[in-house]
């Protein structure tokens, strides 16, 4: 049996995920890291993306994350999340409808345009559709 380490997936709004894994995989400033059972405490920014677990029982979950932190101590990995959804409750429509928004208002630029809000949208929305190819990727390999 694999070691363990508890976790804890929360948003502003709600607890998403607590319970054991073996492994959590996330995208932090520098890059994708994993955590798992007797790594060093860490404390890193996450970006928005895909967040996977891998469950006590060996089954995979991906949620997605709009940034945020991780931290690790001893025997716990947290994942302080401004929004975390489970990646299945995802709606692939409205995000790619979000990405097509936003890609329109930095191409059609007027006097009041927020370019940073935009391309905040921009990246939270390729983020989304990301994080859904991956979940779609991992079921096909069946």
């Amino acid at each position: 049996m694999a070691m363990t380490i508890h976790c804890d997936i929360v948003s502003a709004e709600e607890e998403i995920f607590s319970g054991l894994i073996e492994m959590l995989v996330a995208n932090g400033d520098l890059g994708e890291l994993g955590v798992g059972y007797g790594h060093a405490p860490l404390l890193t920014s996450l970006v928005p993306g895909p967040v996977r677990i891998i469950t006590q029982g060996g089954e995979e979950e991906i949620f997605y994350v709009s940034g945020g932190f991780l931290e690790v101590q001893p025997g716990v990995v947290s994942v302080l999340a401004d929004t975390a959804l489970r990646a299945h409750d995802m709606d692939e429509a409205a995000a790619e409808e979000a990405r097509r928004e936003a890609e329109h208002a930095l191409a059609n630029q007027s006097g009041e345009f927020d370019y940073g809000r935009a391309s905040a949208r921009l990246a939270e929305a390729a983020a989304q559709l990301a994080t859904l190819r991956k979940m779609k990727n991992r079921a096909g390999r069946g």
